[in-house]
């Protein structure tokens, strides 16, 4: 019996370890087995001076410490949250994507489905016209075991630390749970695109997993997203500067995402808002040029021209009033945006191309 269990673990263990293997020839950079783990990152101190007695009852949630700022019994509502993870005072913005979207400069990107390789990712990382890559994680078989081992291949932005890449990572993931949003950030993802997003409530919810705290609950898993081929070197630190440079689009897709178009737009923390054109002709019967839908496309306009939040949709739409933010690489000299449509769907585009949009 444990011989079949341990020929089981080796036929489990041998196609991850044969993966890794694979990119370390190929000169993709360290494999994600390679980041040691070190106790939640805390160092072993020489001494416990504020450590409770042995086998007694401290009192902590009554009285406070010595020197605290948080006087009086624990409150979680009166909680003063402490400087530590606080940037100095005009600790400048890194992250090439947040920095374009707060001045309103126009971003674009490169569609990467999830089960490509890393040459492909490569290929659109490394050119300079795209901003970030827009890794498919709703419409793509990929698991993010794929997505990891495509951006560590290219990992962070040259210039920075040990990194690499023009474009920053970024992915769609399928729905606001914290699993997906926790597995793409601490991987490195600089960028969270999530989908069909139907109420002012959903948008709270991927807020809250995508920031740290104060602002969010995102837990402090960053094993790899600290280290310095990703944002280790980061002006101010990563963990720190996170919350600043992180950059949240929400895709409305569905007409219960257009009632709420207005409370979604202005949820803090939402960079930009996204308008689905495919699935908003999917979810409503119509389609681009119809009076009913262009309506629908209009109310995502307003509500990001409302809330001040940057408006975001297919690069054919790059002469679009208002629109900022693409999925799909800039126009061709002469010639009007590339993409079209809500999102890849199809196969791994060819090294350094954007996946056809659907």
């Amino acid at each position: 019996m444990k011989l079949r269990y341990m020929v089981a673990a080796m036929c489990v263990a041998l196609p991850v370890v044969a993966g890794v293997a694979l990119a370390q020839q190929a000169g993709r950079g360290p494999a994600l087995s390679e980041a040691p783990l070190t106790g939640d990152g805390v160092a072993a101190p020489a001494a416990f001076p504020l450590q409770a007695a042995k086998g007694v009852d401290s009192g902590a949630k009554a009285r406070p410490l010595p020197g605290s700022t948080n006087t009086g019994a624990f409150n979680k509502n009166t909680w003063k949250f402490g400087p530590r993870s606080t940037p100095a005072p005009g600790t400048p913005l890194w992250s090439p994507v947040k920095k374009k979207m707060v001045a309103g400069e126009k971003v674009y990107s490169a569609t990467i489905n999830a089960h490509g390789t890393p040459e492909q990712y490569c290929a659109a990382a490394m050119n300079p016209q795209y901003d970030f890559i827009w890794t498919e994680m709703q419409h793509s078989p990929g698991t993010y075991q794929n997505a990891a081992l495509m951006w560590t291949a290219c990992p962070g932005l040259a210039g920075m630390g040990e990194g690499k890449a023009h474009a920053m990572p970024g992915a769609r993931i399928p729905t606001t749970n914290e699993m997906d949003v926790q597995h793409a950030t601490d991987m490195g993802a600089m960028v969270i695109v999530i989908p069909t997003i139907d109420s002012a409530a959903e948008a709270a919810e991927g807020v809250k997993w995508t920031y740290f705290p104060p602002m969010g609950r995102r837990s402090a898993g960053s094993n790899v997203a600290g280290q310095p081929i990703w944002w280790g070197a980061a002006p101010g630190g990563y963990r720190a500067t996170y919350n600043d440079n992180v950059t949240l689009i929400l895709m409305i897709e569905t007409l219960e995402g257009i009632s709420e178009a207005d409370q979604i737009a202005a949820t803090k923390g939402v960079t930009g808002v996204f308008a689905a054109s495919s699935d908003l002709g999917n979810f409503s019967g119509y389609g681009q040029g119809d009076p009913d839908y262009e309506r629908l496309i209009n109310i995502v306009h307003d509500a990001t021209v409302k809330a001040k939040v940057r408006l975001c949709g297919p690069s054919a739409w790059n002469d679009r009033n208002d629109f900022t933010c693409f999925q799909g690489g800039p126009p061709a000299p002469g010639g009007r945006g590339a993409g079209r449509g809500r999102g890849a769907r199809g196969a791994a585009p060819a090294a350094g191309a954007p996946a056809p949009a659907q």
